[in-house]
Formats: structure tokens, C-alpha cells, sequence
């Protein structure tokens, strides 16, 4: 049986990848990924079903197992055969104690040793096991959400900040993605509440960054070059970086972000760090040119992984926590959590400094606390009639054409109109001299994808401010740009957070089936995106 993968908006087709991942993924891997999921199913129904307590440690090798398959994020087919190992282990002791004769899925029991044993697997651990498409579909959802919902809680688990309810609901929902009497009307409560956990998870996370780092100020980043040998730290994960930062000190190794690690600039506790010299190139799909012109290590935090081209680049991207590649060095933590990057430290003052790619400043921080202290500001600014709507252009950048879409969006938008924006679309138009209206920049920047919670509180601050009852009242546009899973829980999240009539693209999700689709835009208003001067004119129509 060949693979299949629809998880990203890149997925072959828009239909699905059946012979190596877009992303650049394996068959073999695809398949270990597919049988690692199966296993941490099975433990959520032992977990489930029994009402058995997991404890801490296995509780974040679920995280991790979760994080591991998210799309770009862990390539080696080795570490994820010992994933895989690790968590059978851990079925298999839950296991030991059920009691004979009660009924439990075959993802409980199938015996898995050997990668032999776990490729034999791949035929029933896949999503095409289910012939119905609206329950796969459904399924799929609540699967992809679990995914994201993984990554933020082991991002705020790193921090110190851990809900035992955030755990329950994992191993909750994915035992019902194995539960044959479970109807469509059942599986689609099922998503909303996957969006209840999303918005709790990342609000967990919001309050373990701002609660470490302090709340994102309003900063200007620079994106040149200064004359050091450097690293260069790419994902989202603010303790890696911490940690780059204390190791690099006084060493005279500058450390630069990328893609989605930009917004570690905008927290207060990083700026006390001379040698955190500022942002290099753009969003994670670019870096097959950018690395090369970088020079220095390359550390990968989390997903947002290309197969590198050359292996002078291989030799130089270092991975840590759920990221992996073949070939590439891996940063494990020790029992406390520390990691060890002398290795990168070492090989950054051998290597040359970095190529300038380009010269200037990016402004960000308008996190949701940042915008509560401009709250007054802005609505006068509407009241007035000088800001005359906001647009929501959040969410993941990509590899296609398409996706010029949202450069070109943002440059015809009416220059009355504001972007709130979180995630690496924002590369799409971070750049572009859109101006500002009474001083508040055209371009409001709250974070990584993981903000886009933070967008949602602002806009609950401006519907509170201006009296209103329902949010969609707001002259607030959703115009979102998915690409992976943790895009997915940030979608539930807001369909569960009521918030209607959301544009989605460039392309709607290949693992929507068309019942599920037309569940979606009869009671959400889910729709997709057309030419960008058709929609500017059909939005700007909306509350003009």
C-alpha cells in the first residue's frame, strides 16, 4: 500500500500525496508517522476507557509523539521508529492491567518490535482505513486540531505550564476517532469542543510566554547583518531560545531569528541580550536560498524543516526537541531540560559571517496587551471614521503562486483599513510600506501562529470597548491563510469562539469532505478566496 498524506495545503492536487510528501517526506516515513499516531490512539482509548492516570513523563512523550508528525517537522525515519518504540512501551504497560473480555480497538494490541512489525501496520493505521468520507473527514479534523493543540501545550509544558483537563481531552478525542458508533453529529460536537481545548491551550501558552518573557512591546527589528559569525535559530521555541541566548553570551556569536521565531524580538526579557542581532530572511519555505547565503549554524526548534539541497547546508542545521533529519545533528535535553549548543557555538567561529540579504527595520509587538494600551486610540479612530475596517490576515505562508494573493491583497487594500496579523503570512506583506493612521501602523503584528489567540482577545477588547453584544458585529474581516496543523486548531478554535464568515485559503483543506464542507459553510459562513480585487470590493461593501 502506498502512503497517504493530506494534512498541509500543499498535499498533492489538493487531493493527497500518494508517492512522497510535497513537504519532501518519505513513504516509509509517512507510514511510521501514520503508525505512531496509531499507537497513541490506542493509549488514549486505555486512557479513556478505563479511566486510568498517566503520569507526567508519559503525558509529554504524548506531546511529543503529536508534534513529531506535524507537517516539516521530524524527516528521520529513525527517530521516529524509536518514537514509536517508546510509546508501544507504554501502551503495553497500560495495557497489562485490562480486564479479560472487554472490547478494545486492535491499535491496543498489535505487536510492534521491529520497524518491520510497524510498517506491517501502515495499512490499517492510515486515514483511508475508513471508507465513509464524512467520518474520515470529521476524524481528520479532530486529528490535525490534536496535532496543533500538541504543539502549543508542549511549548507552554517547556515553560513550566501544564493543565491536567488539556491532557484528558487529547486522549478524550483521539479514542473517538477510533469509536465505530460514533455518528457525524457526534464527531462534529466533537471538533467545536477540539476548538474549546484550542483556545484553553493556547492561552495557556500565551500566559507561560508573556509570564517568562514579559508582554510583547512594540519593537522595530532590524533585518540587516552586523560583521560577527553568527547562528541562526528558526520553529517557535522561546526556552530554545533562551537557552541559545545564555550559552552564546560573551562568545562573540551573534544569534539571528527566522520565519517564525521573528516575534522572540518583540518580548522584554530577550532585549537584555547585545548579541540578539535581529531577523534574517523571511518565511521557513525560502530558507533553501537563505541558509546557503547564511553561512552558520542552522537550529531547528520545531516544524518548518525543507530538505536541504546541498550537504554543506545538511551539516550545518542542528534539531532539538520534536524536529528531526537524516543526517542532521539532534540537541537532546538533559532530565532537567537543559540542552548543550556548544557544538553550534563552536562551528559558528570557524564558519564566515553572514551574506546582508537586505537593510532596514520591521515593526511588531501588538500582542493583545500591547493593543489594550491603544484600545482608546483606535476606536476614536473608527468612531471618526479614519480607521474604516480591520482585517484578520493571519496564519501560515507557503511554497505556491497562489499565495501572492495575499501580498497583492495587502497592497490594494483601501489605506483606511488595518492588518492584524500573527504567524509567517505576515511575510507576505511585513515589508510592503503600507503607512500607518494616526501613528498606528497599517500592520499590526502580535506573534507567532500561536497569537493568532492573541488576535481573538483584541478583537473581544474592541467589541467590549465599542458596547457590542456579538463579536461578528465588529467591522473586523477574517481573511486566514492556512498551511499545517497547528492552522487547524487555530480555524476550531475561532469556530468555536463564534466567530462566522471566515475566508480561508489559498484552498480550502483536501481532507474536506463535501458533507463536512457544506456543514461549514451553512453554519459557520466558511468560504474560500477569489481574485483579490474581487474580494477587496466585496469586503470593503461590507461596513462602508
Amino acid at each position: 500500500m502506498g502512503m497517504f498524506c493530506y494534512q498541509c495545503q500543499e498535499t498533492a492536487a489538493g487531493k493527497g500525496c500518494t508517492v512522497r510528501g510535497v513537504c519532501g517526506k518519505t513513504e516509509e516515513v509517512a507510514h511510521l508517522q501514520d503508525v505512531l499516531i496509531y499507537v497513541v490512539k490506542g493509549i488514549s482509548e486505555l486512557v479513556f476507557k478505563s479511566g486510568w492516570k498517566t503520569s507526567p513523563e508519559e503525558d509529554r512523550e504524548v506531546l511529543t509523539s503529536l508534534f513529531m508528525t506535524i507537517t516539516n517537522a521530524n524527516f528521520d525515519a529513525l527517530a521516529i521508529e524509536g518514537q514509536i518504540g517508546k510509546m508501544v512501551a507504554i501502551r503495553d504497560k497500560l495495557s497489562a492491567g485490562i480486564a479479560p473480555g472487554r472490547k478494545y480497538h486492535r491499535a491496543v494490541f498489535f505487536r510492534a518490535v521491529s520497524r518491520e512489525d510497524m510498517l506491517a501496520m501502515a495499512a490499517e493505521a492510515g486515514v483511508l482505513t475508513e471508507e465513509n468520507e464524512d467520518i474520515r473527514s470529521l476524524r481528520a479534523m479532530i486529528t490535525y486540531g490534536i496535532k496543533g493543540m500538541a504543539a502549543y501545550a508542549e511549548h507552554a509544558a517547556n515553560l513550566g505550564k501544564e493543565d491536567p483537563e488539556i491532557y484528558s481531552f487529547i486522549y478524550e478525542a483521539l479514542a473517538a476517532t477510533l469509536d465505530e458508533t460514533l455518528a457525524a453529529d457526534e464527531l462534529t460536537a466533537l471538533v467545536l469542543k477540539t476548538g474549546e481545548y484550542g483556545v484553553k491551550t493556547m492561552a495557556l501558552l500565551d500566559n507561560a510566554n508573556t509570564s517568562r518573557y514579559g508582554n510583547p512591546e512594540i519593537t522595530e527589528v532590524d533585518i540587516g547583518v552586523r560583521s560577527n559569525p553568527a547562528i541562526l535559530i528558526s520553529g517557535h521555541d522561546l526556552v530554545d531560545l533562551e537557552q541559545l541566548l545564555e550559552q552564546t553570551a560573551g562568545t562573540g556569536v551573534d544569534v539571528y531569528t527566522h520565519g517564525e521565531m521573528l516575534p522572540a524580538h518583540y518580548y522584554p526579557a530577550f532585549k537584555k541580550y547585545p548579541h540578539f542581532a535581529g531577523n534574517y530572511g523571511n518565511a521557513w519555505w525560502q530558507q533553501l536560498t537563505e541558509f546557503e547565503s547564511f553561512h552558520g549554524p542552522v537550529l531547528f526548534t520545531t516544524n518548518c524543516i525543507v530538505p536541504p539541497r546541498s550537504e554543506e547546508v545538511r551539516k550545518r542545521i542542528f534539531t532539538t526537541g520534536a524536529a528531526g533529519y537524516p543526517g542532521c545533528t539532534h540537541i537532546p535535553a538533559d532530565p532537567d531540560g537543559k540542552k548543550n549548543f556548544s557544538v553550534l557555538i563552536n562551528l559558528a567561529k570557524t564558519l564566515p559571517v553572514p551574506v546582508e540579504l537586505e537593510k532596514g527595520t520591521i515593526t511588531g509587538g501588538f500582542a493583545h496587551n500591547q493593543v489594550a494600551v491603544l484600545a482608546d486610540k483606535i476606536v476614536a479612530a473608527v468612531k471618526s471614521g479614519t480607521i474604516k475596517q480591520f482585517y484578520v490576515m493571519a496564519g501560515c505562508d507557503g511554497r505556491m503562486k497562489s499565495r501572492e494573493y495575499y501580498t497583492e491583497f495587502a497592497r490594494k487594500l483601501p489605506a483606511d483599513t488595518i492588518i492584524l496579523t500573527a504567524g509567517c503570512a505576515k511575510y507576505r506583506y511585513n515589508k510592503l510600506s503600507l503607512g500607518n493612521i494616526g501613528g498606528i501602523p497599517r500592520v499590526l503584528d502580535a506573534g507567532q501562529c500561536n497569537d493568532s489567540y492573541s488576535l481573538v482577545v483584541t478583537a473581544l477588547t474592541l467589541k467590549d470597548a465599542f458596547g457590542l453584544d456579538d463579536i461578528n458585529k465588529l467591522p473586523i474581516i477574517y481573511n486566514i491563510a492556512w498551511y499545517e496543523q497547528k492552522a487547524v486548531i487555530v480555524l476550531l478554535a475561532l469556530l468555536y469562539l463564534g466567530i462566522k464568515n471566515i475566508h480561508l485559503g489559498p484552498s480550502l483543506p483536501g481532507f474536506l469532505s463535501a458533507g463536512v464542507a457544506r456543514i461549514l459553510v451553512e453554519k459557520f459562513g466558511i468560504a474560500g478566496i477569489d481574485a483579490a480585487d474581487a474580494d477587496i470590493t466585496r469586503f470593503t461593501a461590507l461596513s462602508r
